[in-house]
Order: structure tokens, then sequence, then C-alpha cells
């Protein structure tokens, strides 16, 4: 499990795992639960590579979104696992 601590959004962290690839599990603590849900429900079982050009760069508040912070996450995550 990998975790990645969020800025500018009501969630404050979010709890995921990743394997070949494919994202397997996805968790935001805090947030908008309606909207944090329905973003892991579709996201799960996607490739990192398709979630990040998807959600990287939408906006919500403070120039970013839960959305955009899983794309960082995931940016990071491939940094630090190539």
């Amino acid at each position: 499990m990998e975790s990645y601590r969020t800025v500018g959004t009501c969630s404050r962290q979010i709890i995921y795992e990743v394997e070949d690839g494919i994202l397997k599990s996805l968790k935001f603590i805090n947030g908008c639960s309606g909207n944090t849900q329905g973003v892991s429900r579709l996201a799960v079982g996607m490739k990192i590579d398709d979630i990040i050009a998807r959600l990287q760069g939408v906006q919500c508040r403070n120039g970013t979104s839960c959305p955009d912070q899983l794309a960082k996450a995931l940016i990071e995550y491939k940094k630090n696992h190539e």
C-alpha cells in the first residue's frame, strides 16, 4: 500500500495500491464521500498512465481537486518505482 498526503483539497490523504501498472485499490481519507467513491470506482482497474492523462489538471478549488491529487500521487509513485 502506498500513501499520499494531499494538498489544497478536503481529502487529506490517498491510500492506494498499484500492481503491474494497474491501480488495484484506492481510498481517499476525508473529502466529499460521493465524489471520492465515484473516482475510486472509476479508477480502480485502470492503467495508472491513463488515470494520470485523464485526471491531471482537473480543478475544483485552490487550483487542484481530489482527481488532480490522485494524478499527482500516481506521478510521484512512478518516479519512485521506475
